[in-house]
């Protein structure tokens, strides 16, 4: 299948300015309702003119969340806490060695054009993946970064890294989450982001034969980072507003 996202150009993404993007690290998990507020309260200021970009990096502890997508049918079982979001997309899961990276940047300064954000999102992955030496790959049906699995079967993939975002005044909250080393069965008790398909899965960089440290993974991403959208800061932990 072609792909028509492979051809838009990221390029225009990097801050015409070439203020740098302020990175901060979680080191402990962020529970998910802090981690909302704190980004809903970022993005209105830096909307406002008042803050800088930001792109935050953290872990949650293991929760579901549901998308403006989702479905009942979704929620096979709820072992964990559930929150409704207002990202796109349907029911995913999020917890512990899973590096989630919330991205509140000014697409109204740097380029107004949601199906272009959404690539290079993806590019973004792709890009850290391949420093581990994994090939990761779009797919037009499908929302995220896939991997073949030629192990399971024939057109096997599973899914490595999810990606669901809002904009609020054309800045945007939410983003992406990298499957690094978090327990893959938690993804059993719902149908991730509504793929029924028995050919597709969801894997990590642990289950692909790769073990990475987390902080390996944040150097790769940071690097990514500044190739597609430009230079970045980075923040001793502090609150993000």
């Amino acid at each position: 299948m072609v792909n028509n996202r492979d051809s838009l150009d990221l390029a225009p993404f990097s801050s015409p300015d070439a203020q740098a993007v302020e990175w901060l690290i979680s080191d402990a998990p962020v529970p998910y309702p802090e981690a909302v507020a704190a980004m809903e309260a970022r993005a209105a200021a830096i909307a406002g003119g008042e803050a800088s970009e930001l792109v935050w990096l953290l872990e949650h502890p293991a929760l579901y969340t549901s998308g403006t997508s989702g479905k009942p049918g979704d929620m096979l079982q709820a072992r964990f806490p559930v929150f409704e979001t207002g990202r796109g997309g349907q029911v995913t899961y999020h917890g512990p060695g899973q590096r989630v990276v919330y991205l509140m940047l000014d697409l109204k300064r740097r380029r107004p054009d949601v199906r272009a954000y959404v690539a290079s999102l993806e590019a973004l992955i792709i890009r850290t993946l391949a420093a581990f030496n994994i090939t990761g790959e779009r797919r037009e049906d499908r929302v995220g970064v896939w991997v073949a699995r030629p192990d399971k079967g024939a057109a096997c993939e599973d899914k490595i890294a999810a990606i669901g975002v809002r904009l609020k005044r054309w800045v945007s909250l939410h983003g992406i989450s990298i499957n690094v080393e978090p327990d893959l069965d938690h993804f059993a008790a719902i149908v991730p982001c509504g793929i029924v398909d028995p050919r597709y899965g969801v894997t990590s960089l642990v289950d692909l034969g790769h073990p990475a440290a987390m902080t390996d993974v944040d150097v790769a991403l940071r690097q990514a980072f500044e190739e597609i959208f430009g230079p970045s800061k980075l923040l001793l932990p502090e609150k993000t507003t």
